[in-house]
């Protein structure tokens, strides 16, 4: 296997699971206003995602990283074309971000609720425009024979895009609530586990309607054996949750987000950035790529530091494994 498709393996590896990690608590910070009745229970549902969201956006930079140093050209232009949606999607992590370390500085009511609508506008707009964002990527922007994008931004906004966006959103809401069952206790374990199988339906028709228009727009044998089987574990995991299997349905919605996003890279290949206004601009695995000596070089170091970092993740996740409530949280 060539070091460029290897390298878009790992690329796609990386994004899977920033989507995965990241996407549950994207949903845990949407559902906040929804599933948090008292200051209390919103602690509870923070306090699920606080040991591990810094550690899930680790994910996010090094696929950025991967991305600039494997496949240059990809990054300069996608970062170019889609500079405002990203820019966007910056801005709300830092403020989320912020939210998260300034919530419990103050003990006013007022002061906790603006930072949970930071909390949700900061979860919201990256959920929303992550699937905006590769499904432009898969159907294709306008570009020069220099690869430079030469649309405007309401050429992102295009119909497929916008289901792409709601899909990403949906499947991180019910990945969320499914998280919030498995971590806590209570009254807010139950609203959790009933919201997941309402909000579970709406992402599974909103995935099914995405996945067959991408197979539509480009396929392939294996994306449509990935979009099948997204479809069958996001089945899965519902039937899990509906029997208060809240483990079982977590690894449903968490395998459904992995292959609906395998589908969009087995769909994309050779291509990683097509476009629609001259076939000459089109950026392949292959023209977008650095240099040999560089991906050889990259792959030691993604062979010696993937492990530690891995370990390390899921070790984190071991530790901060057991449920949570009310309870455990002192009354001030």
């Amino acid at each position: 296997m060539e070091l460029t498709t290897i390298w878009f393996l790992l690329v796609a590896v990386l994004f899977t699971g920033y989507f995965i990690l990241e996407g549950f608590d994207f949903g845990v910070g949407m559902l906040l206003p929804v599933l948090g009745r008292d200051d209390r229970e919103r602690r509870v549902l923070i306090n699920t995602i606080g040991p591990v969201w810094d550690g899930n956006e680790v994910w996010l930079i090094t696929a950025g990283g991967a991305m600039f140093a494997a496949f240059p050209e990809w990054y300069a232009t996608l970062f170019s074309g889609f500079y405002l949606p990203l820019l966007l999607i910056l801005l709300a992590l830092i403020i989320r971000g912020v939210a998260f370390e300034y919530r419990h500085k103050r003990p006013e009511a007022s002061w906790k609720r603006r930072w949970d609508n930071a909390i949700f506008v900061g979860s919201v707009v990256p959920a929303v425009l992550w699937g905006v964002a590769f499904a432009n990527i898969l159907r294709g922007v306008p570009l020069d024979a220099e690869h430079e994008y030469i649309g405007g931004l309401l050429d992102l906004l295009n119909p497929y895009a916008l289901l792409g966006g709601a899909t990403t959103a949906a499947l991180f809401l019910t990945h969320g609530a499914v998280f919030i069952a498995l971590k806590t206790v209570g009254e807010v374990r139950e609203r959790a586990g009933a919201l997941a199988m309402r909000l579970g339906v709406a992402a599974a028709a909103l995935a099914v309607a995405f996945l067959t228009w991408t197979l539509n727009i480009r396929s392939s044998t294996a994306a449509v054996v990935f979009a099948v089987g997204a479809a069958l574990a996001l089945l899965g995991g519902l039937a899990a949750a509906r029997a208060r299997r809240e483990g079982w349905a977590f690894t449903g919605t968490a395998v459904a987000i992995a292959l609906a996003v395998a589908t969009l890279f087995a769909a994309l290949f050779p291509n990683v950035l097509p476009s629609t206004a001259d076939a000459a601009g089109t950026l392949t695995a292959t023209n977008a790529a650095s240099t040999p000596y560089t991906l050889k070089i990259m792959t030691w170091v993604a062979v010696v530091f993937t492990p530690i970092v891995l370990a390390y993740q899921g070790w984190t996740y071991w530790v901060f494994r057991k449920r949570i409530g009310v309870a455990h949280i002192p009354r001030h």
